[in-house]
C-alpha cells in the first residue's frame, strides 16, 4: 500500500483542521459490520492492535468537505446569537494574546531603535492586556452561559509596566513567577496524565499541536531570564535553577514530540493546505530554549562559589551560547520547512490554527537578536531587523482574517471550530 493513503486526511485539502485531530483516525477504521459510536468514531480503544486495523477504503463523507461547510447555509443557521457563538469560543483564541505579547517583546528588543519604537511597544502591550481580558472574560462567558497565554503577558508587564531595579516590586515578581511555575509545572503533569490514560491514539493522529500543552512550562526559563535582567536585586540562583529546570522539562517533552511528528510526515506525507500552518509550532521550542540558555547565562552572578562548587561564569556563557547557536539551526531547520510548505499551498480558509504562523516564529527572532548581540554581528542583527519586519506583517495579515471571519462567521460557529465534535 503506497504510504500516501494511510491518512487520507492528513492530505486532503478538504479536510476541516478545525476538527479534534482524533478524527483523522475514523478514516482508517472501516467495518461493515459494526456501527461505531461517537467515542469510538474518534478514537481508539485501549489495548486495541494497531497492525491489525483493516486498511484503508476510499469513501466520500460530506462532512470533511471545509468548503461546503463554509458555504452550506443549509447545514448552519443564518443567525446565532452572542451567546450562541460564544458557546463555540475555544481555548484556542489564546494563540491571538500569545502572538500579539511576542510582538511587543520583539519590538522591546529590536537591536536597531528608533524614537517612538519603545511607546509603540507599550502600546501594543497595552492592547495585549485588553485582547487578555476579552478572551479571558469570553471564556467565562462561554461557562456561565453552556453550563456544562499568559507567559508573554508577564514578560510583556516586566519590560513595560514594571520600574527597572524597583525594589518596591521584587515581592509582586518573585511571587508571580513562583506561582506561574507551580501552575505550569501541575498543568504539564496533569494534561499529560489525562492524554495517557484516555483512549489511544494512532500515529496518524499526529499533530503539531501536540506540542502546545508544553510550552508554558518550557517557557519559564524564558520568563525567569527576562525578570533577572530587569530586576538586579533579587537573589538569581533560585530563579534561574527553576527557570533551566522547566525549560530543561518542556523541551525535552517536545522532542519526544518531534519524533512522532517526523514519523507521521515520512509516513503520510505533507499535510494539507488547511494543516500545514500548524508546522511553525516545531519552531518554537528549540528557539525559545536558546534564548532561555542565553538568557539564563548572562544573568549568572559573576562571583558564583559555594563550598561544594566554582563555575567559570565566562565559560558557563560560552557554552550556553554554543548550545543557543546548535539548537537556533533545529529551529531555523523547522521554520524552512514549514514556510516553504506553507508557500506551496497556503491555506484558503481561515481558522485559528493560523497564529501559530506568528508567536513561534517571535521566538525564533528573538532568539537570532540574542545570537546577533552575543557576537556583535552586524549580519545577524540585521538579519534579525527582516525576520521582525516579516513576523510583524504576518501578524497583522493574520489578525485581519480573524477579524474577518468572525464578522462573516468562519470561526465561532456552527461545527467550524475546533470543538465541531462537541456539539
Amino acid at each position: 500500500m503506497d504510504r500516501r493513503d494511510l491518512d487520507a486526511l492528513w492530505v486532503d485539502s478538504n479536510a476541516p483542521t478545525r476538527r479534534n485531530s482524533t478524527d483523522s483516525l475514523h478514516a482508517m477504521i472501516t467495518s461493515s459490520s459494526v456501527t461505531a459510536t461517537h467515542d469510538d468514531r474518534n478514537h481508539v480503544p485501549k489495548g486495541t492492535d494497531l497492525t491489525t486495523m483493516p486498511p484503508i477504503m476510499e469513501r466520500v463523507n460530506p462532512k470533511l468537505d471545509v468548503e461546503k461547510n463554509l458555504d452550506d447555509s443549509q447545514n448552519a443557521p443564518a443567525r446565532l446569537s452572542l451567546r450562541e457563538r460564544l458557546h463555540h469560543f475555544t481555548w484556542a483564541w489564546f494563540t491571538l494574546p500569545m502572538s500579539s505579547g511576542g510582538i511587543s517583546l520583539l519590538i522591546y528588543a529590536q537591536p536597531y531603535q528608533f524614537t517612538g519604537l519603545k511607546t509603540i511597544g507599550t502600546v501594543i502591550y497595552s492592547i495585549n492586556l485588553v485582547i487578555f481580558t476579552i478572551v479571558c472574560l469570553a471564556m467565562l462567558c462561554r461557562f456561565i452561559f453552556n453550563h456544562g497565554d499568559v507567559t508573554s503577558l508577564i514578560t510583556s508587564t516586566e519590560r513595560f509596566a514594571i520600574p527597572k531595579n524597583s525594589t518596591s516590586y521584587i515581592w509582586a515578581t518573585e511571587a508571580i513567577f513562583w506561582v506561574y511555575v507551580v501552575v505550569t509545572f501541575v498543568l504539564v503533569i496533569a494534561q499529560y496524565i489525562y492524554l495517557f490514560a484516555g483512549p489511544s491514539y494512532a500515529l496518524q493522529t499526529m499533530m503539531p499541536g501536540w506540542i502546545l500543552p508544553v510550552f508554558p512550562v518550557m517557557l519559564t526559563g524564558t520568563v525567569a531570564s527576562v525578570i533577572l535582567e530587569m530586576q538586579h536585586n533579587i537573589n538569581p540562583l533560585p530563579i534561574i535553577v527553576a527557570g533551566l529546570t522547566c525549560q530543561g522539562l518542556g523541551f525535552s517533552i517536545a522532542i519526544m514530540m518531534y519524533a512522532h511528528m517526523i514519523g507521521r510526515l515520512m509516513q503520510s506525507g505533507l499535510p494539507s493546505r488547511e494543516h500545514r500552518t500548524g508546522l511553525f509550532m516545531c519552531v518554537g521550542p528549540p528557539a525559545f530554549t536558546a534564548l532561555a540558555l542565553i538568557g539564563l547565562a548572562d544573568r549568572l552572578p559573576e562571583d558564583l562559589v559555594s563550598d561544594q562548587f566554582a563555575i567559570d561564569v565566562k565559560t558557563v556563557r560560552a557554552v550556553a551560547l554554543f548550545c543557543a547557536i546548535f539548537l537556533w539551526a533545529l529551529s531555523f531547520w523547522w521554520f524552512l520547512i514549514a514556510g516553504i510548505t506553507v508557500a506551496l499551498s497556503p491555506p484558503k480558509h481561515f481558522h485559528l490554527g493560523w497564529w501559530p504562523l506568528v508567536f513561534p516564529n517571535t521566538g525564533f527572532t528573538l532568539a537570532t537578536i540574542s545570537i546577533g548581540n552575543q557576537f556583535q554581528c552586524a549580519g545577524i542583527l540585521w538579519f534579525s531587523v527582516v525576520l521582525s519586519i516579516l513576523v510583524i506583517v504576518t501578524f497583522c495579515v493574520v489578525l485581519y482574517f480573524n477579524i474577518r471571519a468572525v464578522i462573516v462567521g468562519d470561526i465561532m460557529w456552527v461545527g467550524k471550530d475546533e470543538d465541531a465534535d462537541d456539539h
